[in-house]
């Protein structure tokens, strides 16, 4: 059997070439539902400002907002990263291109000689008549080769190259999206922890007024010294929760900075005042799971290392067959400089090379099933990838449409809250309920206040996972010239 192999590939190793060995790509199917599951939920959202997905985070309306995305996507230092693996991928193609070609090279050498008598050399040598001790050499000449691509293994090597440079490409868009999106998030964690810090700290100085009145009675006698106790106690639990809440606020800063590619402080000065979080916008129709193939960059990489690793294969498949390769070399040398150029030191050479792995077949079955394994694996990377892309937009979408419900909640009992506290420090006063149902209320308040903050924030941090998930940071054009 393996001899009949063996001739087969002789038969048609000698036969007329110019195909390129190994499978073709073929794009694999992938079983896509026309549109996604949270679709209708996001679409119905009563959100008034409309945002496309090219520059989605002008839908938020923060001037500041889109300043510092700006200026990250000039800046990170992630992205430079991966604009530097473009120039290794293009550098990676150009010499995939010129393997097709042929090389040439020109030489030129000269040599000078003085022999030894000591050696058994000079000692045969020197009895020779008119043996002379000195002698020059002088040479010349241009030569040049080429591989011809018979059976286009090179050629499924550039095209790998190229699959390789166009995932590289897909890498920055990607880069960027990521970039645009986690400046986004961060921006708007610090929106909410200075909110967040401006309540705890609006209830610090309720407290502390509290504090100050029970103080004032029990001075006069009104008031148990128990009572006065309590009401310190419940300013020490709040008082408490603020240097956690600035710790996060400064980790959060400091995280803006270094993906804005600047030191940890440079841009503290810029956020130090609060201001409100920024409101999501309405997400555009952005079609369904098929259209999501098209408009991620990670699946556009994907795809493209996909293609090649099948490239490979076919790049691995031409080492059972015969190498052919034409080489010649023109040029002059002789022992007298005055005479390098005259016909008689003229010099010639022509080469028809033949290379063939003829009895290393086996080894050249393990590269083709190494491969042939790498391909498997791309290909499951790429089904895998787009199963997770689907789960993220799905996950972005219940994550904003809850968010936002659960923040109109806490608005609702918020303001109910805040009667209900007037009602018992009114009663308290009047002494029918104990300070024990002023600080509950004083506790529900602040803790219905700070989910309220952080539901407001969770729902802009999904609106920007949504238009990650969705792809949304470049154009139509960019994806074009990948």
């Amino acid at each position: 059997m393996r001899n009949a192999r063996i001739a087969g590939l002789l038969l048609v190793a000698l036969g007329p070439g110019g195909c390129a060995v190994g499978p073709d790509y073929h794009r694999p199917e992938v079983a896509s539902a026309g549109r996604f599951m949270g679709q209708p939920a996001v679409a119905a959202r009563a959100a008034a400002v409309p945002s496309d997905l090219v520059s989605w985070w002008n839908g938020f309306d923060d001037p500041l907002m889109t300043q510092l995305i700006e200026e990250a996507l000039d800046h990170n230092l992630d992205v430079a990263q991966a604009v530097a693996r473009v120039s290794q991928a293009r550098a990676g193609l150009r010499a995939a291109n010129a393997a097709l070609l042929p090389s040439a090279q020109i030489s030129a050498n000269a040599a000078t000689a003085h022999q030894s008598l000591e050696t058994p050399t000079g000692r045969l040598l020197s009895g020779v008549p008119g043996f002379a001790r000195d002698g020059e050499l002088y040479d010349g000449s241009v030569s040049a080769s080429w591989e011809i691509d018979l059976f286009g293994g090179l050629r499924r090597g550039r095209e790998a190259a190229r699959a390789d440079y166009g995932a590289s490409q897909a890498d920055v868009a990607g880069a960027r999206i990521a970039v645009a999106a986690q400046t986004a998030e961060t921006y708007v964690a610090i929106r909410g922890l200075q909110n967040r810090i401006a309540i705890a700290t609006e209830q610090v100085d309720t407290q502390r007024r509290l504090v100050g009145i029970i103080d004032l009675q029990y001075r006069k006698g009104v008031a148990a010294e128990l009572q006065l106790n309590q009401a310190k106690g419940a300013l020490s639990q709040v008082a408490a929760t603020l240097p956690v809440l600035r710790e996060a606020l400064e980790s959060a800063m400091n995280s803006l900075d270094v993906l804005l590619g600047s030191q940890p402080g440079s841009n503290h000065g810029r956020l130090a005042a609060p201001s409100p979080i920024p409101v999501p916008p309405a997400i555009a129709d952005a079609g369904g799971p098929a259209e999501l193939l098209r408009r991620r960059p990670d699946l556009l990489a994907s795809e493209q290392r996909l293609i090649a690793a099948n490239a490979r294969i076919g790049e691995a498949v031409s080492q059972y067959y015969p190498k052919l390769s034409l080489s010649g070399l023109l040029g002059t040398a002789t022992t007298a400089a005055g005479g390098l150029f005259g016909s008689g030191a003229t010099q010639a050479q022509g080469v028809l090379g033949l290379r063939w792995r003829l009895f290393d077949f086996g080894r050249v079955d393990a590269e083709i099933a190494a491969a042939r394994g790498r391909d498997a694996e791309a290909l499951a990377a790429y089904r895998l990838a787009v199963l997770r892309a689907s789960e993220d937009v799905e996950n972005a979408f219940s994550s904003l449409v809850e968010r936002e419900q659960q923040e109109r909640t806490l608005a609702e009992g918020e303001d109910s809250l805040v009667r209900a506290r007037k009602a018992s420090f009114a009663a308290y006063q009047g002494g029918v309920v104990s300070l024990i149902e002023v600080l509950d209320a004083d506790n529900r308040l602040l803790a219905t206040r700070d989910a309220r903050i952080q539901a407001r924030t969770e729902a802009a941090r999904a609106a920007i996972s949504s238009f990650r998930a969705l792809g949304g940071g470049w154009s139509s054009a960019e994806r074009a010239a990948l």
